[in-house]
């Protein structure tokens, strides 16, 4: 069975995924555009003894790949700050965009320091790279830069989290996506389940709830089905949107 939830308000996540009738959660641990280490929880041990999944997802702010050190370094300490937190409440995963050369560096130095990045980090989380919807010299929108990245990283047991919005918006064809990225990487370890606003390669990155949006349903549902992996919903609206797209999935598959 896939098991399928949402990510979901970080103050009382357990309670967050009762509400959508959620198998797993995702949430922040921190301001998603912010720089600050997240700040201990007191709920860290109730969370770290629930059979419920819960994946953190990095700030939004990080980029490993950029060429001001002035992003790059802090890049790196919020990436080390936010594992220390996912290992306080027991995280079963973190997830980190894969980021994108910002100056005149070639692409290719972007996964140079993503290597750099992982020789520092010290974490037992597992670490999730996922697919990112734009970026002029992006590491990880099209599948054959995922390859390359993994061809450097993957020694390091980095796993990988395929966004459907992301991938659509990058345009990277749904015919033979996850055949094509698991030949890149070896596995698919989350499924963020968003459908898009914009059209097909519009490299813009807005979430639309399951069925609303411009992905075709069967694509959508081939992906989560083809994938065979975890999935998160990051659509928009509250605990009533978001438990009727988890059981738009079920019923699906």
């Amino acid at each position: 069975m896939i098991l399928v939830g949402a990510h979901t308000p970080a103050a009382h996540p357990l309670d967050e995924a009762e509400a959508r009738g959620a198998d797993l959660v995702q949430i922040f641990l921190s301001n998603p555009q912010g720089w600050r280490k997240p700040a201990p929880r007191a709920d860290a041990a109730e969370l770290k003894a629930s059979k419920i999944p819960i994946y953190v997802h990095a700030p939004y702010l990080i980029n490993v790949c950029a060429d001001d050190n002035k992003v790059r370094v802090p890049s790196r300490r919020i990436l080390q700050d936010t594992c220390d937190a996912a290992a306080e409440i027991g995280a079963a995963g973190v997830v980190v965009h894969g980021g994108h050369v910002t100056g005149d560096s070639p692409q290719e130095e972007g996964i140079i320091r993503w290597r750099k990045a992982l020789d520092v980090l010290d974490t037992d989380v597992p670490v999730l790279i996922e697919n990112t919807a734009g970026g002029d010299k992006a590491v990880a929108r099209r599948v054959e830069w995922i390859a390359r990245l993994w061809e450097e990283i993957g020694e390091y047991g980095v796993g990988f989290v395929l966004d459907t919005c992301h991938s659509w918006a990058g345009g990277e064809p749904f015919d033979e996506l996850v055949p094509r990225v698991l030949e890149a990487t070896g596995r698919i370890d989350l499924v963020h389940a968003n459908d898009s606003k914009d059209p097909f390669d519009s490299r813009r990155d807005r979430h639309e709830n399951l069925g609303q949006g411009q992905i075709p349903p069967e694509e959508l549902i081939r992906v989560i089905r083809e994938a065979q992996a975890p999935v998160v919903v990051e659509t928009p609206g509250g605990a009533v949107e978001q438990a009727a797209d988890i059981e738009w999935i079920r019923a699906q598959l």
